[in-house]
């Protein structure tokens, strides 16, 4: 029981990542394609200014869990997939401190260069994350002592970089839509123009990857043995088909958290298809890492529960303070503030 538990907290974990930290991922990307000018690359970077360290806890978090609950898979993971998630945290790292360097001397060649590390810092982790996930819901060449059988090449397969790809669209929407929440005039109508654009291109992306999902994974055999399951395929459904309407009506908020809603929806589909699964072998299935064969024991588990459900609120309620705190749209006059970006 307390393995399932941690098994869907596990699955919770990283999508609260996703909608987090996907919107910094997505401005990062659009940097180059929404900011015409040095000042709105500024806004464009400030409006994720006092979230985007903040939102990389709850990274740290997910993998703190993998390791803590399921130090096999952890184990597993980090040795088998150690070239993508090295090449993760290095970008995630030019991301840092691109965002830190950039104001530091006023050179627009200087500014130029730290631009092209927030988006290279941006855009890699998405596609990184894509790669990866598309990796797990196929299964990894893992051999019975748990040893991948392949390299980077193997990860970018078909459906893998199809993964990739949605990643990267769904943070840019994502990104998109907070645009149009913290910013106004011609940066606002760009962002909103952007969105309405992508939208079409997302329904066809997640239509396309939803039959790649059926060809290449067996990801519905959990949903074929409990129908009621998909409705966690409904709701991501749902609310991108909502989001559309709420585009046009330009209700920025409402639009962003069905973005939220629908990022949750397509994590938590592909999480609940895995389980038992942490790491399914395509090798043999029953080489596959499961919550059976990777979890600690109770008693580690049992702690963690009630060092979790003490801790995991506190946090939360200091994000929504730090949300609510800075709700207010960045403007130039915002710009000149000491510890702008």
């Amino acid at each position: 029981m307390l393995e399932t538990i941690w098994f869907l907290l596990w699955g919770v974990l990283w999508a609260i990542y996703f909608i987090l930290d996907g919107y910094d991922l997505g401005i990062g990307t659009l940097l180059p394609f929404l900011g015409k000018s040095d000042t709105d690359r500024r806004i464009m970077l400030n409006s994720m200014g006092p979230f985007w360290d903040g939102n990389e806890v709850w990274l740290i978090t997910a993998g703190g869990v993998t390791f803590a609950a399921f130090p096999k898979a952890y184990a597993v993971m980090f040795s088998g997939l150690y070239t993508p998630l090295m090449l993760l945290l290095f970008a995630l790292i030019i991301r840092g401190v691109s965002l830190e360097f950039r104001h530091q001397v006023d050179s627009p060649a200087w500014r130029r260069v730290w631009d092209w590390g927030a988006t290279i810092g941006s855009f890699l982790p998405a596609l990184l994350l894509g790669v990866a996930f598309a990796n797990i819901f196929m299964g990894l060449p893992l051999d019975e002592k748990g040893v991948f059988q392949g390299n980077l090449l193997t990860l970018l397969n078909p459906y893998g970089l199809a993964g990739g790809v949605l990643f990267v669209l769904l943070f840019a929407m994502h990104g998109a839509l907070w645009l149009t929440i913290k910013s106004e005039g011609d940066l606002q109508r760009r962002a909103a123009n952007l969105a309405r654009k992508l939208w079409p291109v997302l329904v066809v992306l997640i239509g396309a990857f939803v039959v790649l999902t059926v060809i290449y994974t067996n990801l519905l055999a959990n949903y074929l043995t409990n129908p009621l399951l998909l409705v966690l395929l409904v709701a991501p459904v749902l609310a991108l088909l909502l989001l559309r309407q709420q585009i046009g009506k330009e209700d920025w908020w409402f639009a962003w958290g069905l973005s939220a809603a629908m990022i949750t929806g397509l994590t938590l589909f592909g999480v609940v298809g895995l389980y038992p699964a942490l790491l399914p072998s395509s090798i043999n299935p029953d080489y596959s890492i499961t919550i059976a064969n990777a979890a600690s024991s109770t008693l580690t588990l049992s702690i963690m529960l009630g060092v979790a459900l003490v801790f995991v609120p506190i946090v939360a309620a200091y994000q929504f303070w730090l949300y609510r705190t800075f709700s207010h749209k960045v403007t130039e006059k915002e710009l000149g503030h000491d510890g702008a970006y």
